[in-house]
């Protein structure tokens, strides 16, 4: 008979064991749209026409950044804080799965004691007031998840751990996306000292022609007063440039984890060309981003918490198991007759706590109301960062091809503007005029062509880069 209600116990709780409390999980809806506006060029991607899951930068076919991503990925230090708090995540997940199994313990004591001689009940009289107990034991407790209390602790575990997961592969793709975005502005800045330098040497040969023409008596001082303004204002931008670059080379420093005093790129001037980028629907765009990945996750976690703090409601169960030996001597300490041992279960439940329970499952639902709307509010996030790289790219493109042909008429206005000069038929007035539009409208195609470049960038990290949801828990 008691061997039968041994079993029928041991049925019960396994079939308690398959409760759980945490309410059905569902991700919060969140409002998507069919396509995205502003497309211009760009067309939608095609099965076999993705972003490269792996080192997506290289699209700007460019081997210095090349070589610049692999060390970020080596020795950047927010990237390794990144590591390290996922490693921590993974940690407490493992912590909480460890109250699945039984907690096994053993040990030893060794102590002199001393008895009252007035302790209830009375101690006999013949019985020793001071003597030795020795003690060699193990203990086994394991608590019956009744109500799916350690399941769900388990699982909001492996959730902030995935979270946690996603939060590193968000901070690669931002530290990726900053330096390509700091190395592309790095590269039109190197375009425009060199457009400041051929300025500069045309103002030079500018500035000894009106000398000369001063010289002979033909132009008045003033020309000569002009050409030099105009040849220290290009000096004095393309010093101004040369210290942009240096603050932008110092970013890139720090980035890939060098000091930027021992740091220095070359200059290189070769022209980079804006990548076609192929896009999704909008609503896959859920599974691309591991910001929209973690926050999600992080309402998943909540979620199952509470189911945690609704188990505190009811009855907790505990089976325990202790066995070993005792004597008062060390001698033949591990013989049968000195073996003791206890074996039952415990059922624990807080009948009153001021409120306690009531308010933890509220707090548990208001956290999980709150990672919802954080999670929503990444979504449209994310959305507007594709809507507004999307606009800039077809906008910006329209722009540059109108200053092209600004620039092209303005080089033609100073060629005429220098041929009529030499002629006699215009004031060197007219000259500077000319040379100041002709760079404005350079410097301008050159801004806006690094511009182009960094929507690109904030383009390919707005769609997730080459990530997807399915490489959570592959690591």
């Amino acid at each position: 008979m008691k061997k039968f209600e041994s079993l029928l116990l041991v049925a019960i709780a396994a079939a308690l064991g398959g409760c759980s409390l945490a309410p059905p999980y569902q991700p919060p809806p969140t409002p998507s749209a069919q396509a995205y506006r502003d497309l211009g060029p760009w067309v939608a991607a095609q099965p076999a026409d993705q972003l490269p899951r792996e080192n997506w930068w290289q699209l700007y076919h460019d081997t210095e950044l090349d070589a610049l991503q692999t060390k970020l990925l080596a020795n950047n230090a927010d990237l390794a804080a990144a590591l390290a708090h996922y490693q921590q995540a993974q940690a407490y997940a493992m912590q909480a799965r460890s109250d699945l199994f039984p907690h096994i313990g053993a040990g030893a004591t060794g102590q002199r004691q001393r008895q009252s001689d007035h302790a209830p009940p009375l101690r006999n009289p013949s019985a020793p007031s001071d003597y030795n107990s020795y003690t060699v034991d193990a203990q086994a407790s394991y608590e019956v998840d009744l109500w799916g209390r350690v399941r769900n602790s388990v699982e909001a575990g492996r959730d902030n751990a995935l979270a946690a997961q996603a939060d590193l592969a968000a901070a690669q793709l931002s530290l990726q996306a900053g330096l390509a975005d700091s190395y592309l502005q790095l590269r039109g800045l190197d375009q425009q000292i060199e457009l400041l330098q051929q300025t500069i040497q045309a103002y030079e040969k500018a500035l000894k022609l009106t000398q000369t023409l001063h010289g002979g008596g033909i132009v008045s001082g003033l020309d000569v007063s002009r050409a030099q303004t105009q040849l220290s204002d290009a000096r004095s931008q393309w010093s101004q440039t040369l210290a942009q670059r240096v603050l932008m080379q110092d970013t890139i420093a720090v980035l890939v984890g060098e000091n930027a005093a021992n740091f220095s790129l070359p200059a290189r001037i070769e022209p980079v060309e804006v990548p076609v980028i192929p896009l999704d629907l909008p609503s896959t765009l859920l599974q691309r981003r591991p910001d929209i990945a973690a926050a999600e996750r992080r309402v998943a976690a909540a979620n199952a918490g509470i189911g945690v703090a609704r188990a505190a409601w009811f009855p907790s169960l505990t089976l325990n198991a202790q066995g070993g030996y005792q004597s008062t001597g060390w001698a033949n300490l591990l013989t049968a007759g000195n073996n003791i041992w206890a074996l039952g279960p415990t059922l624990a439940l807080n009948l009153i706590d001021g409120g306690y329970r009531k308010a933890t499952v509220q707090a548990a639902k208001a956290k999980t109301d709150e990672a919802g709307a954080s999670y929503r509010g990444v979504v449209l996030g994310a959305f507007q960062q594709v809507q507004d790289n999307l606009a800039l790219l077809d906008h910006l493109g329209t722009a540059s091809a109108n200053q092209k042909d600004a620039a092209d008429a303005a080089r033609h206005a100073l060629d005429l503007s220098m041929s009529q000069y030499k002629q006699g038929a215009v004031s060197y007035l007219d000259v500077v005029q000319a040379q100041t539009t002709e760079l404005q409208e350079k410097r301008g195609l050159l801004e806006l062509d690094t511009q182009r470049l960094r929507a690109s960038v904030q383009l390919i990290r707005a769609l997730g880069g080459g990530w997807s949801v399915e490489q959570l828990a592959q690591k």
